[in-house]
């Protein structure tokens, strides 16, 4: 990835032209001379399309429009391995993976390989480890707060709903860090872990091995890890009906060795903001409601996307430093903006 972190940098200013021009010829086709460095792929719960951010190493950039069976979508998965990218569906209430991400040509339908049966109601974000695709499921189906993390298992172009977990909480973000699933409580500041995961193969009510608050957050939504740093995002008040700023009182936090902070933190115990984390917040930021985050550990810089402000946004903010009030070093319209997942090449 040679010169990467000076080209993710340099790519963020062309990206936005790139993505703001009316320009109806650019039909997403890279030049086999060009060597793709990195895409950030998106979604949209307006639209279910997916959007991909190219990065390419003579310091060009290139926005294509992935289209998908979905008309809601939510969670991505991309495996470079094999070019195929995983969207939770809300409007069709599964999983379905397409073929060719990585060279599929601008507003063409990407081929299906494999999809789950409907089994969801309320899907949101969806982790994998192996073979063991999980999607955290918010709906309420109980009435009493509880939520469900489907487990499928995917074998060749088949998936196989394996088991479900109820949770006794409200469900959002999730991520593996090695075989431990790491779960946003929504409508709280906490997270919680599942040690060992893949081995809770039983559809039962499963407690979380640990739960804790990370002080300074209101109300957490996305997260994402990469090289043993941890995002997680604020989205604070979640609609003008709770408050008239909810436009502009999200954030995100950045907290570096977040396995050894969050094991070295008591059952129930607070993660400190001070020594532990750095708060990036404030009027310039365009944060509302950040619902979703990604992290490249090798260029220091945090994706989001952005729900509430402007109807949608993708934001991305290079060395973060010190936090504060940051401006997005890159910060593009996107209707109904869900999800992000970065990927190198």
């Amino acid at each position: 990835m040679k010169n990467l972190k000076f080209l993710t940098v340099s790519l963020f200013a062309s990206l936005c032209i790139v993505s703001c021009s009316d320009d109806d010829d650019n039909q997403g086709g890279t030049d086999p001379e060009i060597n793709r460095t990195a895409t950030l792929y998106a979604s949209s719960n307006t639209s279910g399309d997916i959007t991909a951010y190219d990065f390419n190493d003579n310091g060009s950039s290139e926005v294509r429009t992935l289209l998908t069976l979905s008309s809601d979508g939510e969670g991505l998965y991309v495996d470079t391995s094999s070019n195929q990218i995983t969207q939770a569906s809300r409007s069709l209430l599964n999983l379905n993976t397409y073929a060719n991400a990585n060279v599929s040509p601008n507003d063409v339908l990407l081929d299906v390989v494999a999809s789950s049966t409907v089994d969801l109601t309320s899907p949101r974000d969806i982790a994998v480890n192996g073979n063991l695709y999980v999607v955290s499921d918010n709906d309420d189906f109980s009435g009493n707060g509880n939520n469900r993390l489907f487990v499928y298992t995917r074998t060749g172009d088949s998936y196989t709903l394996r088991n479900t977990i109820t949770v006794e909480f409200a469900l959002w973000g999730i991520e593996f860090v090695g075989n431990d699933l790491y779960a946003v409580v929504d409508k709280t500041s906490d997270v919680a872990v599942f040690a060992n995961f893949g081995s809770n193969t039983s559809t039962a009510t499963v407690a979380p091995t640990k739960r804790v608050t990370i002080e300074g957050i209101v109300r957490t939504h996305g997260i994402g890890a990469d090289g043993g740093t941890l995002i997680l995002t604020d989205i604070g008040v979640a609609s003008a009906d709770d408050s008239p700023d909810f436009n502009t009182d999200g954030a995100f936090h950045v907290i570096p060795n977040f396995v050894s902070v969050f094991n070295n933190t008591e059952n129930g115990g607070t993660v400190p903001v001070a020594g532990t984390q750095t708060r990036v917040a404030g009027n310039i930021t365009f944060l509302g409601n950040p619902v979703s985050a990604d992290f490249d550990a090798e260029t220091n810089t945090v994706y989001i996307a952005e729900r509430a402000n402007g109807s949608g946004r993708i934001l991305a903010f290079a060395n973060v430093g010190e936090g504060g009030n940051l401006a997005p070093t890159i910060n593009n319209s996107l209707n109904g903006a869900s999800s992000v997942y970065f990927v190198k090449e």
